[in-house]
């Protein structure tokens, strides 16, 4: 404890641009998941009076739900798009100043939203949504860049694991002025979606008041003074110098680059193979673990467990709860435990409460009181997603890609989760429809699969240096052939920008 009080006093500069990313960053993510659920009704109700007010006839219940179905997808749209263009932007106009542009659309688009029920207008809603999807895939890649790169070796896995907590804390807080007694209503669900764009405010008018990272400044800029401002302005005054070795070396490899990779190379480059190999199990992992099935699922089971109507938004403000606090959790046991615990610890559990949770839902209408058993399952399985894949993942993502091909890396990540989330809503409820709760073992294969594969290849990389991870990474690209990385021997590593 008196560790974690003299790191807040040591790098409060670095706590304070932590608070200040993850505002703008994972937050409005984690917001929009959750939020669009609760004006449904209205704006379903909203569609139909605009067209009405228009052409004096209402419109066919199907054309209703396909214009919502629209309005609630062209999110994963404007996101996938969002993020084939980040990579390109931020390698050229850095992330500070591509984050404080995404700023300016998500302010945008909170006013589309506020305007759009005066203004008589359901299509400013569609517009809105997409241009919140658009900045948002910006923002998701920007901000576990951004965090990755600010923080020293030691915290490494604390700053990044923070990424998550925002998110979940944007689920939450969605959940909170979303009931009706806030900002749930039918007058006020314009505000209700316009409200995010405060956070965007916020980042906007704070972050010019921080530093880009210290490794852009010295690899991309190759400002050494700049650096060394950076970290004391981040870090406190201290001795710093092997923080900025390792950034030396990881420079030194860039610079020995002769060709430019563009982003489809990327995956033919044989000395990143296992690290997007990595990358792809963990996204696709994260997607299709699970946790979307269980917050589905909740509503059911809490109907089921003979909750009162009314108590159910309440009673599933604990699970978004749970979710925000095993990742706060995880965010202070990940530099202790290390990454690849946290991470085979969170499946190994979740499998667990996957098979039990089959099991008590295919018996809970035999035994009355079986539904109690699958609440506390569903609670049981958002703790371990939130201390194990949920903050863990990300730090990983983050640490095994140096900063040259991080961005074109996280175009990667960006392009499977916008993807998975579009895929994932279209199939699920067929799958629901056709399996039931038996839907969870499909999710309980993928956890077992990508376990094995990690458990098999993943390497530790708790307090190592990128130029160390890489190292390990080469005897897996390399046949396993040993590549020694001292500062006169470095492994040659290709610079490129993220062009298409």
């Amino acid at each position: 404890m008196a560790t974690f009080f003299s790191d807040l006093v040591q790098f409060r500069g670095l706590f304070q641009m932590i608070l200040v990313l993850g505002i703008g960053g994972s937050f409005p993510y984690g917001f929009h998941i959750s939020v669009i659920n609760y004006p449904s009704v209205h704006i379903r109700k909203f569609i139909n009076e605009t067209w009405m007010e228009r052409h004096g006839s209402p419109l066919h219940p199907e054309t209703i739900m396909l214009l919502w179905s629209f309005i609630v997808s062209v999110y994963g749209i404007g996101g996938f798009l969002g993020s084939l263009c980040c990579g390109y932007l931020t390698t050229k106009y850095r992330k500070k100043k591509c984050q404080m542009g995404t700023n300016l659309i998500m302010l945008v688009a909170a006013l589309f939203m506020a305007l759009s029920k005066p203004a008589r207008s359901f299509e400013m809603v569609l517009m809105g949504r997409f241009l919140y999807g658009f900045g948002t895939g910006f923002s998701l890649n920007i901000h576990p860049q951004y965090v990755g790169e600010i923080s020293p070796k030691r915290l490494r896995g604390f700053t990044n694991s923070t990424v998550a907590v925002f998110l979940t804390l944007g689920k939450l807080t969605g959940q909170v002025i979303g009931l009706r007694e806030i900002l749930g209503s039918e007058a006020l669900w314009p505000w209700l979606l316009a409200s995010v764009g405060l956070s965007a405010l916020v980042q906007l008018v704070t972050l010019p008041f921080f530093p880009d990272s210290p490794s852009y400044l010295l690899i991309q800029k190759g400002n050494e003074e700049a650096c060394r401002k950076a970290i004391r302005r981040l870090w406190g005054e201290g001795d710093h110098q092997a923080e900025i070795d390792d950034i030396m070396k990881e420079k030194a490899a860039a610079t020995m680059s002769t060709k430019t990779l563009r982003v489809l190379e990327v995956i033919k480059e044989r000395s990143l193979r296992w690290q997007l190999y990595i990358l792809m199990a963990l996204m696709t992992t994260l997607q299709l673990c699970g946790i979307n099935a269980i917050y589905f699922y909740s509503f059911e089971v809490f109907h089921t467990a003979k909750f009162e109507e009314y108590l159910i938004p309440y009673v599933s403000l604990g699970i978004g709860l749970c979710e925000c606090l095993s990742c706060i959790l995880c965010s202070t046991l990940i530099d202790h435990f290390g990454r690849k615990v946290l991470l085979l610890g969170g499946y190994t559990l979740m499998c667990s409460a996957l098979v039990l949770l089959t099991m008590t839902l295919s018996l809970q209408h035999q035994f009355f009181w079986m539904h109690y058993f699958s609440v506390i399952l569903i609670f049981l399985f958002v703790v371990f997603y939130g201390i194990g894949p949920s903050g863990a993942t990300i730090s990983i993502m983050v640490e095994i890609f140096s900063q040259s091909f991080r961005p074109s890396a996280f175009l990667i990540v960006g392009c499977i989760n916008w993807m998975g989330l579009f895929v994932l809503g279209m199939i699920f409820p067929m799958i629901v429809d056709n399996l039931g709760p038996f839907s969870f073992l499909i999710f309980l294969g993928f956890l077992v699969l990508s376990a094995i594969f990690i458990y098999l290849y993943l390497p530790e990389t708790k307090g190592k240096s990128i130029m160390e991870i890489k190292a390990e990474f080469n005897k897996l690209n390399f046949r396993k052939k040993e590549i020694s990385v001292t500062e006169n021997n470095l492994p040659k590593e290709q610079l490129f920008c993220t062009k298409l």
